[in-house]
């Protein structure tokens, strides 16, 4: 049985490793494939994106690199990782291979679902504390003064691109979906969460697990277990 590549987009400042704890989980079903932005981590240094569609069309090449011989794949992305992964869906699907089999949203409403509040061009201060209201989660590093100068121009640029998308109208994806939210999740409702089904001519459900907003930190294990349940029956296929 062939496992399934995931393509793991991340939240707002985050970097590849987030999904390190989702890569040790061990699966037969899937294999989780993160992606890296550019800015943080490895690609520390390299030049930041504001725009989503800029960002995913300069991933895409490596992407295509990472998942060449694998005739389906997947993906996953929470809060702007959710609108990354939507738009590399829409590139994959019109190139026609591999075979997109899923689309896994979480944490996020609708692609078309605009803030009521934004956090661009705030002070620091004010910025990171607009940002803590809208994750419900900050990282202690952000705390150190020389470790937040490394870390807020990737998270700036990561919310200024999520607070600028704009999705594309009338273009639903003919994938399956699924818009996935912790069950004490304050920020994203279940109704947002429900806007998702608009975004696919295919099958749509929702899925909930235990956890607030940041559930994909707190308890990845249940996360892997979803990515499981979802993708089982596709891998068996293939």
């Amino acid at each position: 049985m062939q496992q399934i590549p995931v393509l793991c987009f991340p939240f707002a400042g985050a970097g590849a490793s987030v999904y390190r704890r989702c890569q040790e989980y061990g699966s037969d079903t899937v294999l989780i494939t993160p992606v890296q932005l550019p800015g943080r981590e490895e690609r520390f240094g390299e030049p930041l994106h504001t725009d989503v569609v800029t960002a995913v069309d300069d991933l895409l090449p490596s992407v295509l690199d990472r998942i060449a011989g694998s005739p389906a794949v997947a993906l996953f992305g929470h809060s702007l990782g959710a609108v990354l992964a939507y738009e590399m869906a829409h590139r994959l699907c019109a190139l026609g291979r591999p075979e997109v089999v899923k689309l896994i949203v979480s944490g996020s409403p609708g692609p078309w679902t605009q803030r009521r509040t934004r956090a661009t061009g705030l002070t620091d201060e004010a910025f990171l504390a607009q940002v803590r209201e809208f994750a419900g989660y900050t990282h202690p590093a952000l705390e150190h003064p020389d470790l937040r100068e490394m870390l807020l121009p990737p998270l700036r640029a990561d919310v200024e691109m999520h607070e600028n998308y704009r999705a594309p109208a009338g273009k639903p994806l003919p994938v399956p979906v699924v818009s996935v939210r912790g069950d004490h999740d304050e920020l994203v409702s279940r109704d947002e969460a429900g806007e998702w089904e608009a975004a696919t001519m295919g099958a749509y459900h929702h899925a909930e697990l235990p956890g607030g907003h940041m559930y994909v930190v707190e308890s990845p294990d249940g996360l892997m277990r979803l990515l499981d349940a979802e993708l089982a029956g596709l891998a068996v296929r293939r």
